[in-house]
């Protein structure tokens, strides 16, 4: 509370977010967090510990997230490190219903202020839906949802139904992208919901020398782009893949692909094969643990990402977090998070060819320095700070 009592009087938070931090509030985060991994847990992390500067607050994570025959991925969980750690309850299974009951009955006798649910994909709202409505028998606790997603990107039957019996007691919806307003109108019309920008990622580190990092990853190229993350179909590492073969007699350039896949890798290896191109790829084929993000990023001049489909993305606020431009395609919220010709490219899906084009283009004409230095004038718009407090004023409705 010192902290932002500082804050306010030297201006650097609105006022109108004053009332609501001095109540002190009673909050249980239930979402993936550490020791789970990947880009939700990151998240709910950083949202922990922004909120605990002033309420009471709880994370209540998961002892089975997914079952393991339904995970595509090698393991659930991160390497223990300090950077990531936060202190958190390990209770809710995603697929048990007397779990749920049980969980839904303990936060009722505890009446918190307040339950925040992390949203990512419609298996989980018969757990959310279950543990919110009992809960909210106490007459004290209300539901707030930070959606990532509404509508998954890989579409399955029954979506919209579990979903709506999920949303249907949820209180206030804080959204982070146009295309997700637009599928929660489409369930709940009157949805009290809030848009705002996903906050960076802060927890990778700081940019380090490019040279260092590349001589870190064994990199030998000038030229290097990077395509980061778990390697699902709706990220068109295949696009990309087709765009460094146009250009590998154009442009000497190396693509930097760090990430699990989560679909059939031989795809992948074959195309790379069948395009003549495995002097072109870097492949990393592995989670990148938290403390080694920083080399890939600042290894990179600029970061790729060739989405077919998309809401938001957390990669382009881990690029900001390096100040790093970003080339993607016109896919969802990534519009609204690059400004083209500005901070990066934008262009259409699908398309290799313009893809190829671009990148050329941002050598061709030296873009990373002026992009660059756009992103670093940017930045402070996607604090954690002013993410929690304009996220927390939508209670006063």
């Amino acid at each position: 509370m010192t902290e932002y009592l500082l804050n306010l009087a030297t201006k650097k938070l609105p006022i109108i977010t004053f009332a609501l931090y001095t109540k002190l509030m009673k909050i249980k985060i239930i979402s993936s967090a550490y020791p789970l991994r990947g880009g939700i847990s990151h998240f709910t992390g950083l949202l922990f510990k922004e909120l605990k500067k002033n309420h009471d607050l709880e994370v209540i994570t998961f002892k089975r997230q997914y079952p393991k025959l339904f995970f595509p991925g090698k393991s659930q969980t991160e390497a223990e490190n300090e950077i990531e750690k936060i202190d958190t309850k390990i209770l809710v299974d995603s697929i048990n219903p007397l779990n749920w009951l049980m969980l839904g009955n303990k936060i009722k006798k505890e009446k918190p202020d307040l339950i925040i649910f992390k949203y990512w994909m419609p298996f989980f709202a018969p757990c959310f839906g279950t543990i919110s409505r009992i809960a909210k028998k106490n007459k004290t606790t209300k539901v707030l949802v930070i959606c990532d997603n509404i509508i998954p990107h890989e579409k399955k039957v029954g979506d919209i139904a579990l979903t709506r019996y999920f949303f249907s007691v949820v209180d206030y919806f804080i959204l982070m992208s146009e295309t997700v307003k637009r599928d929660l109108i489409k369930i709940k019309k009157d949805a009290k919901y809030k848009l705002l920008f996903h906050p960076i990622y802060s927890n990778f580190g700081e940019l380090i020398d490019k040279q260092a990092a590349k001589e870190k990853l064994g990199i030998k190229s000038e030229k290097n782009i990077l395509f980061f993350g778990f390697i699902r179909k709706y990220k068109g590492l295949d696009i990309l893949l087709k765009a460094v073969a146009l250009l590998k007699d154009k442009i000497d350039l190396n693509l930097i692909v760090a990430g699990e896949f989560y679909e059939d890798e031989n795809k992948y290896l074959s195309l790379i094969k069948q395009l003549d191109i495995e002097k072109k790829v870097t492949l990393h084929n592995d989670f990148i643990p938290t403390a080694d993000v920083k080399y890939y990023f600042s290894a990179a001049d600029v970061v790729v990402l060739p989405y077919k489909d998309a809401t938001q993305s957390g990669i382009v606020q881990i690029a900001n977090n390096f100040n790093k431009p970003v080339i993607a395609t016109k896919v969802g919220g990534l519009t609204e998070m690059i400004e083209d010709g500005k901070t990066g490219f934008l262009i259409e899906k699908e398309n290799p060819e313009q893809l190829a084009d671009t990148i050329i283009r941002f050598y061709e004409e030296n873009k990373e320095f002026e992009f660059t230095q756009n992103i670093k004038a940017e930045v402070e718009k996607y604090s954690w700070q002013k993410f929690t407090a304009e996220m927390m004023e939508i209670l006063k409705n």
